[in-house]
């Protein structure tokens, strides 16, 4: 699998691509003035389009020193990110991470990866709040996660660099035309509601369940982030703020070198992407 990246970084951006049978989006805001944070996002395509990788991770802390660390990270992304196997290039991220920072810094993570012919997302989640799935056919939101025993979650889909033989477990879902799968960073889920209690996964999920059928990738990320901030004084002010939101659109299952290389062109010069 050789990938080129479309996107890749911690700055601030408001910006969208069209992947073969995948629309995504990416909000991302670094806490206060900083111009870059502890957030990263991450996107790379294959040649041909079928197959579609995006992370989205968050690195423990506040200040340049974070986002010295995500930039890192983003760097081993880059080198892991041709692994066919999901679950050995998260745990290959986790190791090198963890031997890169032995002072106990770690980054939650989520990495998914499309398969566009069969419409196939599979999904690791290292020790990051669980992602929202919506499901056209039932018009639903839901919370996407692994069912694991007790007993045997203590050293698996841990945050990066935490527990370097920690493993990590893959579960798939089949996206149908306008399912949307929206992921976020910790912001969310410290914001309050209108009483000023934390809104948790719980929280995000019911707000995200009021706001109906998402409409597209970036309108959902939008009007959740309207929402929450809407909800109580200060919320998404005190941390980075990042939605990656990704929608089946049901299109075509590969684009041509051409039209990627194109796509990874205009994301270098900055210009908005929307569509393939």
């Amino acid at each position: 699998m050789q990938c080129m990246e479309v996107w890749g970084g911690s700055q601030l951006t408001a910006q969208g691509v069209g992947f073969s049978g995948l629309d995504a989006w990416i909000y991302s805001k670094p806490h206060g003035e900083a111009q870059r944070g502890g957030d990263v996002y991450y996107a790379s395509s294959c040649a041909t389009g079928r197959i579609t990788r995006l992370l989205l991770a968050d690195v423990a802390g506040h200040g340049q020193a974070v986002a010295s660390t995500a930039a890192e990270l983003r760097t081993l992304m880059r080198q892991f990110v041709n692994r066919q196997d999901q679950t050995e290039f998260v745990s290959l991220l986790n190791r090198r991470f963890g031997a890169l920072y032995e002072d106990g810094t770690y980054a939650t993570a989520l990495v998914t990866t499309f398969f566009a012919p069969k419409r196939l997302l599979s999904l690791c989640n290292a020790g990051h709040p669980r992602p929202l799935l919506y499901s056209a056919r039932r018009r639903e939101w839901s919370l996407l996660s692994h069912h694991i025993a007790p007993a045997r979650s203590r050293l698996r889909n841990t945050p990066l660099g935490m527990i370097a033989l920690a493993e990590y477990e893959q579960l798939e879902v089949t996206l149908d035309p306008g399912d949307c799968l929206l992921c976020y960073t910790d912001a969310l889920i410290e914001s309050h509601d209108a009483e000023g209690e934390m809104l948790g996964e719980s929280g995000v999920l019911e707000i995200a369940r009021s706001l109906g059928e998402p409409g597209s990738a970036e309108a959902v990320a939008g009007k959740l982030l309207a929402a929450i901030g809407g909800r109580f004084a200060g919320n998404l002010t005190d941390d980075d703020v990042t939605v990656l939101a990704v929608m089946a659109n049901g299109g075509p299952t590969w684009h041509s070198p051409k039209t990627m290389l194109k796509s990874v062109a205009r994301a270098f010069t900055g210009e908005p992407i929307h569509g393939g």
